[in-house]
C-alpha cells in the first residue's frame, strides 16, 4: 500500500505522505459506496413492486416530483369541484371529439361516455371565460365549432341528444357567432410545400447553442413571433401543459441566468431568459406525469428553429433534478407546487465573432432503427 502511495505522491500535487493517504481512504470509500448504489439500484430495477417501493422511501430523488404530481392532481380534482370548470378537461374532450369526427369510417354515434362532461364544463367556462384563463376566446370558438359539427354529426341517441339541448341553451363565446364552423378537422392541401426539406436540414444545421450574444435589446415583438410557433407544436390531447416565463430586464436576467449550472461563465452576457415550465394540473391521473416535459420539449424546439429564422439564436441548459436547484428556482420564480421547470433557455442576437461548438451528432445508422424484432403476443 505504501509503494502505492508514493507512486500517487509521486504523480500528483499532495504536500505529504498523509495527504496522499487520506486520498487513498476516501476514494477507496467512494467506491465502495459506489458500487454498493450500483448493486442497489440493479436490484430495485429487478425487484417485485414492494422491493422497488422500499427503495423509493430511502431515496429521496422522486419525493419533488412525488408532490409535484400529488399536488397537480389535487388541483384538478379542485377545479372540477368548483362549478366543472376545467379548462384542461374542456381541451382533452373536444379533441377526443375532433379525433372522432376524423374517424374512417365515422361511427354514427361516438364520444357517448363524455359529451354530458364536455358539454357541462365548456357551458361553465364560456360563462366566466377569465376563471379559465381563456379570456381571448379563440379555445372556446374552437370549443363552440367543434361540438356543434359533433351535434351535426350524430345520430339519435338518449344521451347525445340530452347533451344537444344542453348545448343549445349555452351562449356562444362572446355572445357572437362564435367561429363560423371554421375550427374544426379539414383535409391538408398536400400538394403544397412552403418550407423544402433541404432548407429546413439547412436551418436545423445552422441552429447551434449560442452562448456570446449581443449587448443589445431583443424585441418582443420578434419573441411573441417565436412563441407563436412554439404553440404550434403538438400536445397530447391538445392540453398544452406548459407556458414559457420571460426575463429581460437585466437585473432579473442576472438572477434567473444563475438558477441552470451549465450557464457558468457567460451568464453576464445573456440579454433574455426564458423558462419552459410544465404545469402538472392539466392531468386526472399519475399516467400522464411526464407529459409537460415532453410537450414542453416539443414547443420548445419549434421555439428554437423559428428564433433562428428572426436572426435570433438559443441556447437550452440542462435542468437535473438537483433538490437544492429545485428549492431555489421555486422561490426565485415563485412557482405553485405543481409547475415544474422543464429546462431554461438563453436568447439573444449572435456575437458576429463568437464561435459555436460543432456539436458532431450520432449517425443515421446509431439512432434509427427499423423493425426490431417484437414480442407477439
Amino acid at each position: 500500500m505504501k509503494s502505492l502511495l508514493k507512486k500517487v505522491l509521486s504523480e500528483s500535487q499532495f504536500a505529504s505522505l498523509r495527504d496522499a493517504q487520506i486520498f487513498y481512504k476516501t476514494s477507496k470509500a467512494n467506491q465502495l459506496i459506489s458500487s454498493g448504489q450500483s448493486a442497489g439500484l440493479k436490484f430495485a430495477s429487478q425487484a417485485k413492486p414492494m422491493a422497488s417501493a422500499y427503495y423509493s422511501l430511502l431515496s429521496r430523488q422522486f419525493q419533488r416530483e412525488e408532490r409535484a404530481v400529488l399536488s397537480g392532481l389535487a388541483k384538478y380534482k379542485a377545479d372540477l369541484k368548483e362549478d366543472d370548470a376545467n379548462v384542461f378537461l374542456m381541451r382533452r374532450n373536444v379533441h377526443r371529439l375532433e379525433k372522432g369526427l376524423t374517424m374512417r369510417p365515422r361511427r354514427s354515434v361516438f364520444g357517448r361516455d363524455y359529451i354530458l362532461e364536455t358539454v357541462n364544463v365548456y357551458r361553465k367556462i364560456v360563462a366566466e371565460p377569465s376563471r379559465s384563463m381563456e379570456t381571448t376566446g379563440d379555445s372556446l370558438n374552437w370549443a363552440f365549432d367543434v361540438l356543434t359539427a359533433y351535434f351535426r354529426a350524430s345520430a339519435v341517441d338518449p344521451v347525445v341528444d340530452h347533451a344537444r339541448e344542453v348545448f343549445r341553451s349555452c351562449m356562444p363565446p362572446d355572445g357572437s357567432c362564435a367561429g363560423g364552423g371554421r375550427r374544426v378537422p379539414y383535409k391538408r392541401i398536400l400538394d403544397e410545400h412552403p418550407v423544402e426539406y433541404d432548407q429546413l436540414k439547412k436551418l436545423a444545421i445552422k441552429r447551434r447553442s449560442v452562448r456570446w450574444f449581443e449587448q443589445r435589446t431583443v424585441s418582443r415583438d420578434l419573441l411573441d413571433k417565436a412563441f407563436t410557433v412554439a404553440g404550434l407544436s403538438p400536445s397530447a390531447c391538445n392540453r398544452q401543459p406548459f407556458r414559457f416565463l420571460v426575463f429581460d430586464d437585466p437585473e432579473t436576467v442576472a438572477e434567473v441566468a444563475s438558477l441552470p449550472g451549465g450557464t457558468s461563465g457567460f451568464k453576464h452576457n445573456i440579454p433574455v431568459m426564458v423558462v419552459v415550465l410544465g404545469t402538472l394540473d392539466a392531468f386526472y391521473d399519475e399516467k400522464d406525469r411526464h407529459v409537460p416535459y415532453i410537450d414542453g420539449s416539443l414547443a420548445a424546439m419549434s421555439f428554437a428553429l423559428a428564433l433562428e429564422t428572426l436572426g435570433l439564436g438559443s441556447c437550452i441548459f440542462n435542468w437535473p433534478d438537483v433538490e437544492r436547484h429545485e428549492i431555489r428556482a421555486e422561490k426565485v420564480l415563485g412557482l405553485k407546487p405543481y409547475e415544474r421547470p422543464v429546462f431554461f433557455m438563453g436568447v439573444g442576437y449572435p456575437e458576429p465573432e463568437a464561435t459555436v461548438a460543432y456539436s458532431q451528432k450520432r449517425p443515421l445508422e446509431v439512432i434509427r432503427e427499423y423493425n426490431r424484432p417484437i414480442s407477439k403476443g
